[in-house]
């Protein structure tokens, strides 16, 4: 088999040409064997003039005067790669009707052959990035030659600190298109290329989607520092429906501390609907986080449960008052006696005081843990 060259590649190649000048193509390898051919009989048959045009290295023409083993009349013109002959593209017909197309079949060939290489290369790198991130976050053995070949060529320095990124998209939205009155359609339906932009824009050189909804992102601290506000605003600006998780920054070997901080993290965003969070911006959230989904739902059920979304919103405003009544009451667009009354029925009905200190602790964190 040819290393350059896959039967699919040959395939595509012959269709190509022959859909261009109308005639029958054979893609001939280096031993004058026949192994793609719009004429399917031909495939596996002994091409003696593509043989000599892959050891000459020219074009060949054939007329009908000319007898040849397994040739018709055509043009027979060799493939170089890398200055190597790698193929002979064959293409049936009168030579002087057909001779137009075979340097732009040979050139058809070639831009078909980089592009393989380049999917192949893309592919390659990205399959080493997710290799490397997945086996420093699960401590795997990894040669330490391997890392180091590999961080130098993404520029990672083992004497810096990195954070972990993690990008979570919400796949239900982004199908719904439910922004794409105020944004591009595209973008909402695909969103890997938005994303890789941003970290095209950051200077972002390793990172790995993790299936099904989220991309891991290593940033040097410096960079984070100063980029933070693209970040913050990425998902708004980019209309995208995602959330933005930030681990501490830690030497690259142990960026599997910081994934765990950005777990945590991302953990807080889908609890309370932001887009964006650093580890060390978090507090009771810490704790909160890391409940349970069992102990969460036992505590709203013990709590907030007999409470209305009208009792919840009118908590969520008279803690973000910090208890004030007055503010609370220009917030909620209250009287001070309705305002009293209704933090008297809630008590009524959970059991806790909002205006004691202690049972608000209480009903402060039941609203976190809901998501409000």
């Amino acid at each position: 088999m040819n290393p350059y060259i896959s039967k699919s590649l040959a395939c595509q190649i012959v269709n190509t040409v022959s859909d261009l000048c109308g005639q029958n193509v054979n893609f001939i390898d280096c031993s004058g064997i026949i192994f793609a051919s719009t004429n399917e009989e031909r495939i596996g048959n002994f091409h003696e003039i593509g043989r000599q045009a892959a050891v000459s290295g020219k074009v060949i023409e054939v007329t009908e005067t000319d007898r040849f083993t397994g040739t018709q009349q055509g043009v027979n013109l060799p493939v170089y790669h890398n200055h190597k002959v790698i193929a002979v593209i064959g293409i049936t017909g009168n030579p002087d009707e057909i001779r137009k197309y075979a340097h732009l079949a040979e050139r058809i060939t070639r831009l078909l052959i980089r592009e393989k290489e380049l999917d192949a290369f893309h592919r390659t790198e990205a399959e080493k990035k997710n290799h490397i991130l997945q086996g420093l976050i699960e401590h795997k053995d990894i040669h330490p030659d391997y890392l180091a070949e590999n961080f130098s060529r993404w520029g990672i320095q083992e004497n810096s600190r990195y954070h972990l990124i993690r990008i979570y998209i919400d796949h239900e939205n982004t199908l719904s298109g439910s922004h794409a009155a105020s944004h591009n359609d595209t973008a909402f339906l695909l969103p890997e290329p938005v994303i890789h932009q941003l970290f095209q824009k950051l200077g972002i050189t390793l990172y790995t989607f993790m299936y099904p909804d989220q991309y891991l992102a290593v940033l040097e601290h410096s960079v984070f520092e100063n980029s933070r506000h693209i970040l913050k605003a990425f998902p708004e600006s980019s209309g995208l429906p995602v959330q933005i998780a930030v681990g501490n920054a830690v030497p690259i070997r142990q960026i599997s501390d910081s994934y765990d901080e950005s777990e945590t993290v991302l953990q807080s965003l889908l609890t309370s609907g932001r887009t964006f969070a650093e580890f060390s911006d978090l507090t009771l959230e810490l704790i909160l986080s890391s409940a349970p989904a069992r102990i969460r739902s036992a505590y709203l059920s013990k709590t907030v449960s007999s409470l209305s979304d009208k009792d919840l919103n009118l908590l969520n405003t008279y803690f973000k008052c910090n208890m004030s009544l007055k503010d609370t009451c220009e917030k909620a667009f209250l009287h001070k006696n309705t305002l009293q009354y209704r933090l008297n029925q809630i008590y009524h009905r959970c059991g806790y005081n909002p205006r004691s200190f202690q049972d608000a602790v209480v009903l402060y964190m039941a609203l976190k843990l809901s998501g409000r």
